[in-house]
């Protein structure tokens, strides 16, 4: 149930409370139902404390990344390079989300805890590297990083501080070396067409699971490889099969793999 409607039904309930509360002031049984009355209102405000920690729970988490070449080449996107030149040949992160089994996902957890970027100044160049932005106009990264932590990182505050989700994050990319999975099995970025199994087959060999393949189309109307999900469970420290792959950006059997 979503805090904002358990809260108010809360405020409902306790405000029904307060008017039995009222009808009881002339009654023989006052000090005995008043008595009642505070058990049932401690009860009530620790089923609302649970309400609110539940609606933070989450079942595990998505860990995408997603290839520049078919960011820049798309037909629905456009492409800048960060303030700090081009980004590196490689995956870069897009982010860590905490998701349902039932593919929903919370969102916008806590806007009490902004990204803080002196939270994590340690890992601002590992960032950079790793965690490019090719929004336009061009960034240094850091309105994309707080988009991520605000939507996605908040929710996942019962397992992660600011500086440990980025830290986290940072560290499964380095685990899971997709770019070095696909050249071994002899898929390289270099704008040829190969088969959406051989890449699933390459990164799951190298990983040790199954990934989830999102593709975009190229200005020409062509199926690329755009993003690749992998799964973690809810304490975010071990890949796990997904229990359930996202909707949409579906691919065709072969796939182009673009260069960057």
């Amino acid at each position: 149930m979503p805090i904002k409607i358990a809260l108010i039904n809360a405020g409902s309930i306790i405000l029904k409370l307060f008017k039995v509360q009222n009808q009881l002031e002339n009654s023989e049984k006052k000090r005995s139902m008043e008595s009642k009355f505070s058990f049932l209102i401690n009860l009530l405000v620790l089923q609302c404390l649970a309400v609110v920690c539940v609606s933070q729970d989450f079942d595990f988490f998505y860990f995408v990344q997603q290839w520049p070449g078919s960011y820049c080449d798309s037909a629905k996107s456009s492409c800048c390079y960060p303030t700090t030149g081009k980004p590196a040949v490689d995956f870069g992160i897009h982010g860590l989300w905490p998701n349902y089994n039932d593919g929903s996902y919370p969102q916008n957890c806590d806007s009490g805890n902004p990204f803080d970027e002196s939270k994590i100044s340690d890992l601002i160049g590992n960032m950079r590297k790793n965690w490019p932005t090719l929004a336009c106009p061009s960034g240094s990264g850091e309105t994309f990083w707080s988009h991520e932590w605000e939507k996605h990182g908040t929710c996942s505050e019962s397992v992660f501080d600011q500086h440990n989700y980025f830290e986290t994050t940072l560290g499964l990319k380095q685990q899971t070396k997709l770019l070095q999975a696909l050249k071994t099995a002899g898929i390289n970025p270099d704008g040829s067409t190969y088969s959406l199994e051989n890449i699933k087959d390459a990164i799951k060999e190298g990983t040790g699971h199954t990934p989830w393949i999102e593709c975009n189309r190229d200005s020409s109307g062509n199926s690329q490889l755009y993003q690749v999900y992998l799964c973690l469970d809810n304490s975010g420290s071990i890949l796990i099969e997904c229990p359930v792959f996202p909707r949409g950006g579906k691919c065709g059997p072969e796939i182009e793999f673009p260069s960057f």
